[in-house]
């Protein structure tokens, strides 16, 4: 009875991690992107402990691999598609493609088929054991979440339009599955040498998130990227 409870504590977070997304799913479509931006947050926490503990407790199995690529789809591909989708509605519309009202704010939705994607690639893809190819989805999810709060939110700004908004659907789509080397942020030891550009990286957060605080971690994906570019030329 023991072992069976604890085989399936890693699977239980991956549910709490599905039960995040979907209420944060709901809470965007609703507009409320504070609080959808908050249970992506959760689902996050969620899905860095169930692969920590299912690691620390060797209870690693098939199936909590597949419920988690499940759940990553939902809080971190549906979730912001909804976002996207939602400021679809509010956004302006430049005369020139007010005849797509009705059918753009459905490119949101893009995001969720290439969160799809990219999941499924990482499950497959042998070269991401230690690092990730493309962006991964948890890093978009808070890229989204964080431009649509606080008190000076980008995507929410009047100067911000449905133009704007379709072209950033598309590129971010794009990062997830780009064959682009990202580093991870996992750590084998506590060296400088092993970590170094793990520790640059968490050195210019700092700053970052007391400089733009909610939409800090917008930044801090930004900072991801271009360190991870810049950690590609070099190596």
């Amino acid at each position: 009875m023991a072992n069976a409870m604890i085989r399936n504590i890693p699977n239980t977070l991956t549910c709490c991690n599905l039960f995040s997304g979907c209420i944060a799913s709901c809470m965007a479509f609703q507009g409320n992107y504070v609080w959808a931006f908050v249970f992506i947050i959760i689902g996050a926490a969620f899905d860095f402990f169930d692969g920590m503990v299912a690691r620390l407790l060797h209870v690693s199995s098939p199936i909590g691999k597949e419920l988690d690529s499940l759940a990553d789809d939902i809080t971190f591909g549906l979730a912001p598609a909804a976002i996207a989708f939602a400021l679809f509605q509010e956004v302006h519309y430049p005369d020139f493609i007010q005849s797509l009202r009705p059918v753009l704010p459905y490119t949101a939705f893009l995001v969720a088929v290439f969160s799809g994607l990219r999941l499924a690639k990482f499950n497959i893809d042998t070269r991401q054991t230690s690092s990730f190819i493309g962006m991964p989805t948890p890093a978009n999810a808070l890229f989204w979440g964080s431009l649509v709060t606080g008190e000076h939110a980008f995507l929410t700004s009047p100067h911000f339009n449905a133009v704007y908004l379709f072209v950033l659907v598309v590129v971010m789509s794009l990062l997830l599955v780009a064959e682009l080397p990202m580093f991870s942020l996992k750590f084998k030891d506590l060296s400088w040498q092993h970590n170094k550009v793990s520790y640059i990286f968490l050195i210019g957060c700092i700053p970052l998130f007391l400089i733009f605080q909610w939409s800090g971690f917008a930044a801090v994906i930004i900072w991801y990227v271009i360190l991870s570019l810049l950690f590609r030329k070099k190596s």
